[in-house]
């Protein structure tokens, strides 16, 4: 039911609840294809904001998860919006081992939406729902609501569809 607070287990939070219920899991960290280098932090805390560095869409392993490639050639709207909820899960999991617990978010901020498409492709926002779509499920319309852009870029690294940067406000 909407509004209703779901029962909170021993050390898991409402969040985690609340992804459980949908049948959703957390990825662990992403592994970079070999010889990469990622030199930076996935989730910086400043204060009461978590700024979050562009993740991609990941398999249970870490993984990049396919399909690869441009909205509008290799990839179709309903492709790029799985991918883009994929990427928020991606997020989430670095927010939980960043923060410790997904309940310490007070609201979401800011959500950058980049979409690999190909020449003509126009439907970045329909891709990108895919991400606003889970955030709001799992928080709720209150905390999950966020400002958001959604544009197209000409690459993405790795070939991955979607990248999604943003921002966290924490609770005290």
């Amino acid at each position: 039911m909407a509004g209703q607070e779901l029962p909170k287990e021993k050390n898991v939070s409402s969040i985690e609840n609340r992804l459980r219920t949908l049948g959703l899991a957390l990825p662990p960290p992403t592994q970079p294809p070999p010889g990469v280098v990622l030199p930076f932090k996935f989730v910086h805390v400043v204060g009461r904001r978590a700024f979050i560095s562009g993740h991609g869409p990941q398999n249970p392993d870490g993984s990049f998860a396919l399909p690869l490639g441009k909205l509008g050639r290799e990839l179709n709207v309903e492709q790029g919006y799985a991918a883009a909820r994929l990427t928020a899960l991606s997020i989430l999991g670095s927010l939980k081992r960043a923060l410790g617990d997904l309940d310490r978010i007070a609201a979401w901020s800011r959500v950058f939406g980049m979409v690999n498409s190909a020449a003509g492709f126009n439907q970045q926002p329909s891709v990108i729902n895919g991400f606003s779509d889970l955030i709001i499920e799992v928080f709720g319309p209150t905390v999950g609501a966020h400002c958001r852009s959604a544009v197209g870029m000409a690459e993405l690294p790795f070939s991955i569809p979607v990248e999604i940067e943003g921002e966290v406000e924490l609770l005290t």
